[in-house]
């Protein structure tokens, strides 16, 4: 019966691991164009070495949270381990999932710890836990690594339709004023107007409780702060003598908005994203708190660690883990973000550190 349920279950198995390898394979790609064009644009180039001179180890960091995320996003059924259950060895696994295959214990055990926390029985791989198992007796480091794909998941996607939104809207608004700018600015004060979470979990509960779901929901209520910061510096921009002489030589709206705005909100653009990119990984973890967040995100361990917390001897390992994580992570972009800021802002352009 399970040999079958197998055969059943395959076709859409493979279906779901090639969609997800599909996926990586297109970020990939994208990410190949974005270094391509920085390659060749002279100022970019300068400003990239820039900031790997002034942040290498930040930058290392964080190559190592997006090289494990990418490994956890690579999967393929097959290959399981020998005696496995079938159903198991015909799941999707990533690379991750590979690499701590047949790590699971009965129950709890301290980091390096030879049996279990609470009732001392050995553990099937003395002294292989280096940061222990959970309840489940899944290891910790296992589902920390995990952990850095839903977090780039969450902050990146995220910011990224939250953000060409805000632009988007923030410049048309700034720029050509009058209706226009009055039907954004009261889409933006009903959105502000209303209660952040309340928002984020109605929209979750419409959308369901998926990943995808979850960064569309953030997307949704997290673009109107930089929205009205972007049309601010697009009116405060649109007045300057060089985009009146721009528009005085018969230069088109979307010319003026594309070399002359644009340009000069890109400093803004890196703070924004930096500042949204930490609280979109923090506001996971706070839904995570109300039961409504990612399955195997940090927020998650967080959420299940608030009770390990009172019990006597203290089970510390998982909390201490996932907040290490989240803290490098965020610590890593916000300081890349600040030299990017650095050298893309044009008043502080050329100015040292």
């Amino acid at each position: 019966m399970t040999k079958v349920a197998v055969l059943l279950a395959a076709p859409g198995l493979f279906e779901q691991a090639a969609f997800g390898n599909a996926i990586v394979l297109g970020v990939l790609a994208l990410a190949a164009v974005a270094g391509f064009y920085c390659a060749k644009n002279e100022i970019w180039r300068q400003a990239l070495g820039e900031v790997f001179r002034r942040r290498k180890l930040s930058v290392l960091v964080l190559g190592i949270y997006v090289l494990l995320a990418l490994a956890d996003s690579i999967s393929w059924v097959g290959g399981g381990e020998a005696g496995a259950d079938a159903v198991q060895a015909h799941e999707a696994r990533s690379l991750v999932d590979r690499w701590f295959e047949g790590t699971t214990e009965k129950s709890y055990s301290a980091p390096l710890g030879v049996a279990e926390f609470y009732d001392k029985t050995p553990l099937q791989r003395p002294r292989a836990h280096l940061l222990g198992t959970n309840i489940l007796g899944q290891d910790v480091l296992y589902m920390t690594v995990k952990g850095a794909r839903v977090a780039l998941l969450i902050g990146g996607l995220t910011s990224l339709i939250a953000i060409p939104l805000a632009l988007f809207f923030g410049l048309v608004a700034g720029y050509f004023g009058g209706r226009i700018d009055d039907i954004v600015f009261f889409v933006m004060s009903t959105l502000a107007s209303m209660p952040g979470i309340l928002l984020l979990i109605a929209l979750i509960m419409v959308l369901g409780q998926s990943t995808f779901s979850v960064c569309m929901a953030l997307g949704v209520t997290s673009w109107v702060s930089f929205c009205r910061l972007a049309r601010g510096e697009t009116m405060k921009l649109r007045e300057l003598d060089y985009v009146a002489a721009a528009r005085a030589l018969g230069a088109s709206h979307a010319a003026i908005l594309w070399r002359h705005i644009l340009p000069n909100l890109l400093h803004l653009v890196v703070i924004s994203f930096v500042l949204l990119f930490s609280s979109l990984v923090l506001a996971e973890a706070t839904l995570s708190w109300l039961g409504i967040g990612v399955r195997g995100s940090w927020g998650n361990m967080i959420a299940q660690a608030k009770d390990e917390l009172s019990r006597d001897p203290i089970i510390w390992w998982n909390v201490t883990a996932a907040g290490v994580a989240v803290f490098v992570l965020l610590l890593c972009v916000n300081r890349i973000g600040d030299a990017l800021r650095d050298v893309l802002d044009p008043r502080t352009l050329g100015e040292g550190r």
